[in-house]
């Protein structure tokens, strides 16, 4: 079983300012719950309970968020509210630990900073703006594909053919309904570059092997290490599988990717659902 996570989340959030000039995009809410305590629950329900995070400047809040409250906690017992407790001690019983990236330099270079920490174990990389709906086990279906072909697995999903150069694309035959063995992959290629529209998603499930790569990589597009070009070079020697995901996922990286995380999760919510959908239904009728 694959027990450890890393989360790089030492991003800047530019598309989000000025709201995160001072404080983590990954902490942005998504009704209750920041954008990174979904990631990390996503990965709880597997049995992952060892967390990295690769964090930066102005990312404290992340490490207070999942650490102790000891007056919150006290006030919250005082006042009864042992319900809003139990939320906020939900992840007592899993392992945090944070290492800064000096620099920002790629998605890459993030996860290199994870090796002593990883060692010799395969291990998951979740990035928190990909909201994957909690009600689709997409890790699940990863861990299962990864224990049956011992190699890296990436998760993909169908993109329209404009959006292509927002991502990382792959060539790939396909194995079965789900599963393709990728042949070669580019990084944010232009649409008519692009070798198909299966695009790179953030949940990868990746063997200690990747760091040999990472390390002998030189800044690519942006001037960063890309963890796409180390992939690249890793599958001329091993295989690396595709999974194609067939559930609901969200760009919260971006406006209006966020905002329809927000307004889907509200219309799951039994709590509020009822009145938003009619708050919804109100607001439209008046345009």
């Amino acid at each position: 079983m694959i027990k450890k996570a890393v989360l790089p989340v030492a991003g800047l959030g530019t598309r989000f300012l000025p709201a995160t000039k001072a404080s983590p995009k990954e902490m942005l809410p998504i009704l209750d719950k920041p954008l990174i305590q979904y990631a990390v629950e996503e990965a709880e329900r597997v049995g992952i309970k060892d967390f990295i995070f690769i964090t930066g400047k102005h990312k404290r809040a992340i490490e207070d968020h999942f650490d102790k409250a000891v007056e919150l906690e006290e006030r919250l017992i005082k006042a009864g509210k042992l319900d809003l407790l139990k939320k906020i001690n939900s992840f007592e019983h899993l392992n945090f630990a944070y290492i800064r990236q000096k620099e920002p330099k790629g998605l890459g270079d993030a996860i290199l900073c994870a090796k002593s920490f990883i060692a010799d174990e395969a291990f998951a990389v979740l990035l928190s703006d990909d909201v994957i709906d909690p009600n689709f086990s997409v890790l699940e279906k990863m861990m299962s594909l990864y224990e049956d072909k011992k190699a890296p697995i990436i998760a993909l999903e169908e993109v329209p053919p404009e959006e292509v150069s927002r991502y990382g694309i792959v060539a790939g035959k396909k194995i079965s309904d789900d599963c393709y063995l990728i042949e070669d992959m580019i990084e944010k290629p232009d649409k008519s570059k692009a070798p198909s529209n299966l695009a790179i998603i953030g949940r990868y499930l990746l063997t200690p092997s990747i760091f040999r790569y990472l390390e002998g990589l030189t800044p690519g597009k942006g001037g960063e290490i890309q963890l796409t070009d180390a992939l690249r070079e890793l599958l001329k020697e091993t295989p690396v599988y595709g999974y194609k995901i067939k559930c609901r996922r969200y760009d919260a990286g971006e406006k209006f990717g966020y905002l329809k995380t927000i307004i889907y999760f509200a219309l799951s919510d039994p709590e509020i659902s009822h009145d938003f959908r009619k708050f919804l239904k109100e607001q439209l009728s008046c345009i």
